[in-house]
């Protein structure tokens, strides 16, 4: 694909299976590397990852022959393997169906960036649900409640 120029950033967010709290901090850090070798190997860019102990936030640029939904399966099932063979998080059972994918201009990157390295502060006035929705309803995404809770 050598004259396939894109620009496709997405702020990602996903939750734990039933937003169980199990990405405690201590080894989150793993996990973020673990993720960025994951990306290395789909060709895509990760700007910025961070998580909450029930959810994941990150800006990444998708490779042009990559489809999102490939790139989320890859990830989670990756990321998966990877938390119960290492014993990583003990009660991990897996990442919650689904997701929220955003497009991100490069004018909003720096802010999405700040916005997702500054979660925990950000998450002492609001919790995961709260935020979900807000940026669905930012983004003008119709949403069933009941698969959201």
């Amino acid at each position: 694909m050598a004259n396939t120029y894109t620009q496709i950033l997405y702020h990602i967010v996903f939750s734990t299976k039933n937003r169980v709290p199990v990405l405690h901090a201590e080894r989150r850090e793993e996990m973020f590397r673990y993720v960025w070798g994951i990306h290395q190997g789909l060709n895509c860019h990760l700007h910025r990852i961070n998580a909450m102990e029930d959810h994941v936030h990150i800006l990444m640029a998708l490779h042009p022959s990559l489809s999102l939904a490939d790139y989320m399966r890859e990830l989670k099932t990756g990321t998966s393997r990877w938390i119960s063979k290492e014993a990583v998080f003990p009660g991990f059972n897996g990442w919650q169906d689904g997701y929220g994918a955003f497009t991100v201009s490069m004018r909003e990157k720096d802010a999405v960036i700040r916005y997702i390295k500054d979660q925990q502060a950000h998450h002492q006035q609001t919790d995961y649900l709260a935020e979900y929705c807000r940026l669905l309803d930012e983004a003008k995404i119709q949403y069933d409640h009941k698969y959201v809770v």
